[in-house]
């Protein structure tokens, strides 16, 4: 699946929110295609799966229940904000991470 010059990477941002394998497809798709909004959510999701694994460890290693529950919930919430934003082709980051990750993975172009 290409994505057409009209979609200016719309398909690439949406597939990156689709699960890790997703996220790889779309990453294959941006080397042949490179679009700004692309390379933006592709940034986003991939800064979100890291959060996830890091805030999943944490919560599992104080072995807290409900933290572990606030936590998949926020970082749910988080991951429909992005696809939102991917499906209308905008370049909004997350709440409260997303700038940050902007930054982190910026050598993704």
């Amino acid at each position: 699946m290409e994505s057409t010059p009209t979609d200016n990477g719309k398909t690439i941002a949406i597939i990156a929110y689709i699960t890790l394998i997703g996220w790889i497809i779309a990453l294959v798709m941006h080397n042949n295609n490179k679009t700004a909004l692309g390379a933006y959510h592709i940034r986003q999701m991939l800064g979100l799966m890291l959060f996830g694994v890091v805030l999943s460890i944490l919560a599992n290693f104080l072995d807290i229940y409900i933290l572990s529950l606030i936590i998949q919930i926020g970082l749910i919430v988080l991951w429909i904000l992005g696809l939102i934003a991917a499906i209308q082709g905008e370049q909004k980051p997350v709440p409260l991470v997303g700038e940050q990750f902007q930054q982190w993975f910026s050598g993704i172009k």
